[in-house]
């Protein structure tokens, strides 16, 4: 796709999003209602559009685009063990949130296992073009700051942005985000290790549902698919793990720490004392609040 403004692309649907809050109103900007806290940029009016990035029914995403001039941009991306019916839903109260705190917001979509194209490789091919995309929302009236991108997913979501954000060689092109190469990543109770994760036969072998098998009967797609085979990143990194997570052990994580440290990636590393796998997705928890002061700094305003 060419690009285009924000207003003048064809979207599948448009709302308006936010907490209705006594702040004083301020005038419209971009046609985007805006409020504001203290001294802050717009907080709590966010319009979201639905667009399409690939002609698949799942190749489509929400886009939240607060009333500000050039927001960093966080790409969200849902977990589920990479299986349907799990979809953006799931993040839609982290977008709303994170879109009130200033950020422009992309809630990814992608082909799933159950449905056409999902799996090996579609699914991974379906994150790089869904990041690319922002190159068409970049210019115009939704001036996102394409310097600042962090992508952050939670469980299987988690392994996809770690995988979209590693380095990849010419032949695995597809793999990777080229117009737009993200600047930070988080795994928030991530899939790290598809072989230890195929060997736990977590989320009811979801490993081998994704890539059509065992690591013994498919070891390129392993080598190429799991984010410990593919340190080092070259890229910021969070990894956020809960001590009584009963779908992936925390275990997991710390071993990806220790291996991508070891060869030379910056991971920011922080163990969540009681608690699970689930409360990512909870606007309020204080796993999102860790996530949260982590964005403010990896995302802060650059120079130009």
């Amino acid at each position: 796709m060419h690009e285009a403004s924000w207003r003048n692309e064809q979207s599948i649907n448009s709302i308006l999003v936010g907490k209705s809050e006594p702040h004083a109103r301020q005038p419209e900007k971009n046609g985007l209602s805006c409020s504001l806290l203290g001294q802050q940029a717009c907080q709590v009016v966010v319009l979201m559009r639905t667009f399409r990035y690939g002609t698949s029914e799942s190749q489509v995403g929400d886009l939240y685009l607060p009333a500000l001039g050039m927001p960093a941009v966080v790409c969200l991306l849902h977990g589920g063990f990479w299986r349907m019916p799990y979809g953006r839903e799931e993040m839609a109260a982290i977008a709303a949130d994170l879109a009130s705190r200033g950020f422009a917001v992309w809630n990814i979509e992608y082909r799933r296992i159950g449905s056409p194209g999902g799996g090996w490789p579609g699914t991974l091919e379906d994150i790089a073009a869904a990041i690319d995309h922002l190159a068409a929302f970049a210019t115009g009236e939704a001036g996102l700051d394409l310097r600042r991108v962090a992508v952050v997913g939670h469980s299987a979501g988690g392994h996809l942005a770690l995988c979209a954000a590693a380095p990849r060689a010419e032949a695995d092109a597809r793999f990777a985000p080229r117009k737009v190469v993200p600047t930070a990543v988080a795994g928030l109770a991530a899939v790290l290790d598809l072989h230890a994760t195929f060997t736990l036969n977590a989320g009811n072998n979801a490993v081998s549902a994704l890539l059509g098998g065992s690591p013994s009967q498919h070891p390129i797609p392993y080598a190429k698919a799991s984010p410990l085979a593919l340190v080092p990143l070259h890229v910021r990194q969070l990894i956020l793990h809960g001590t009584e997570d009963d779908a992936l052990p925390v275990e997991h994580s710390r071993a990806y720490v220790k291996a991508a440290r070891d060869a030379g990636d910056s991971v920011d590393y922080v163990e969540l004392p009681g608690m699970g796998h689930m409360e990512y997705l909870d606007p309020a928890s204080e796993a999102h609040d860790t996530l949260c002061k982590w964005l403010d700094i990896v995302l802060a305003t650059q120079d130009a």
